[in-house]
């Protein structure tokens, strides 16, 4: 058996308190957590400082280690004399636990040697067992129409089993549509988040779904005549052409300029028409309306 110093690895005394060695761990925990550590071998040290956290909390198992005395880690050990008649399986704990505590608890079978569980989550004895799967964290995010024609990134605060916060980040796709749903992982230290965008909603266009509506003011006589005016999209200013006798209300499509989709076809623009009128007229803007209205046969109450 090699001896592994629970001690060192969290960087504590062998006096230490039991809050020391809960500060050390979340402050070790958060720098080595794989989802955010950057360090070298950040898993195996995510793992060695959970199981020294895991034996070195508990007053019982602490009580155990401590027995064993002092080596240097990773030296090949024997127990103390009595050792195995005090802590070792099939004796108990003095004091109640009547599963017993073996070496192969305190070294390794906490995390099994394989692929580690943050702590917290209610280890094994002797070996891993796999935890039940967890439901997923519903959460929603709130971005804005530029984000979503370019993606972005948010970061959440999620807790593991002891009550530890994690910082985890999402990278939300070009694209993402109002409702879109994601399923994030969070690599067993909570259940997965499930992840609803939504879009802010915006000055300019009116979103819905991949397609986005602006809308688009007319005179009169340009409805009537037909006019050539830019239109606002989302990747620049665009000419659109009017067809003569457009009227308010009527939408007019260009095609492709809405949301882009990363799997389809993109979503379209929309140009809502208004067709306004001023709200005061000059001595010639009232003379031609007047003569418009003498010559004109059109009656837009009646049936078209």
């Amino acid at each position: 058996m090699q001896f592994k110093d629970y001690y060192k690895t969290l960087g504590v005394e062998r006096s230490a308190s039991d809050d020391d060695i809960r500060k050390a761990y979340r402050r070790l925990a958060r720098k080595y957590h794989p989802d955010v550590s950057k360090e070298k071998n950040a898993e195996e040290q995510f793992k060695a400082v959970g199981e020294a956290y895991e034996v070195l909390k508990d007053k019982e198992k602490r009580a155990a280690y401590d027995r064993l005395g002092t080596y240097q880690p990773g030296q090949d050990f024997r127990p103390p004399p009595g050792w195995e008649q005090q802590y070792g399986r099939g004796g108990g704990f003095r004091g109640g636990d009547t599963d017993g505590l073996d070496l192969g608890d305190l070294f390794g079978g906490l995390f099994g040697g394989g692929g580690g569980r943050a702590p917290g989550g209610g280890p094994g004895r002797g070996r891993a067992r796999s935890a039940p799967p967890r439901a997923p964290i519903e959460a929603e995010v709130n971005i804005t129409l530029e984000e979503a024609l370019e993606g972005t990134e948010r970061t959440f605060q999620i807790s593991a089993g002891d009550g530890t916060q994690y910082p985890v980040t999402v990278r939300i796709p070009k694209g993402a549509a109002p409702g879109t749903r994601m399923r994030v992982p969070t690599r067993g230290v909570a259940g997965d988040i499930m992840l609803t965008v939504r879009i802010a909603a915006h000055p300019v266009y009116t979103i819905d779904g991949r397609d986005l509506q602006v809308e688009l003011a007319l005179t009169p006589s340009e409805a009537a005549l037909g006019t050539a005016v830019e239109v606002p999209t989302p990747a620049g200013a665009v000419r659109l052409k009017v067809k003569p006798g457009t009227c308010s209300g009527q939408r007019l499509r260009l095609t492709g300029r809405g949301l882009p989709n990363p799997s389809g076809e993109p979503g379209n623009l929309y140009a809502l028409v208004l067709v306004k009128v001023p709200a005061e007229l000059t001595e010639a803007e009232r003379e031609a309306y007047e003569q418009l209205a003498r010559v004109s046969t059109f009656d837009p109450r009646a049936a078209r």
